[in-house]
């Protein structure tokens, strides 16, 4: 009965991470967001991926943390979105500044790598 409980807990858990992630991604916004000189970070998931969650977890803390940052995400899946930002991978982060790519990372979910790569960016 104790696996049961167990297993049926990370069905939801993971249900719940897949149910939170949206497609945020809005390219006349994105642009908007470079012409008025704000950073802007992008990042990719897809379906049931638990790093995506957690990097998306850090990153929706970090737009409460810094200021004139804009943040975007998008299913890793869009192949219009994907195509644009040449993403192959889900969990990838890219962080603009002054309408350049100035980070690219893969895979990246550690809050003080996140925090060091936007301070960086300011």
């Amino acid at each position: 009965m104790k696996k049961i409980i167990i297993l049926v807990f990370f069905v939801f858990a993971f249900s719940a991470s897949a149910m939170e992630k949206e497609t945020t991604f809005n390219k006349e916004l994105f642009d908007k967001a470079q012409s008025d000189g704000k950073v802007v970070v992008v990042s990719s998931w897809i379906k049931y991926c638990t790093s995506c969650a957690s990097q998306m977890k850090v990153l929706n803390k970090a737009k409460n943390d810094f200021n004139n940052i804009e943040y975007f995400t998008f299913d890793v899946t869009n192949k219009e979105i994907a195509k644009l930002f040449d993403v192959q991978y889900q969990t990838t982060l890219l962080i603009f500044k002054d309408n350049k790519e100035v980070y690219r990372s893969i895979g990246e979910t550690t809050k003080d790598l996140i925090y060091k790569a936007i301070k960086s960016s300011i």
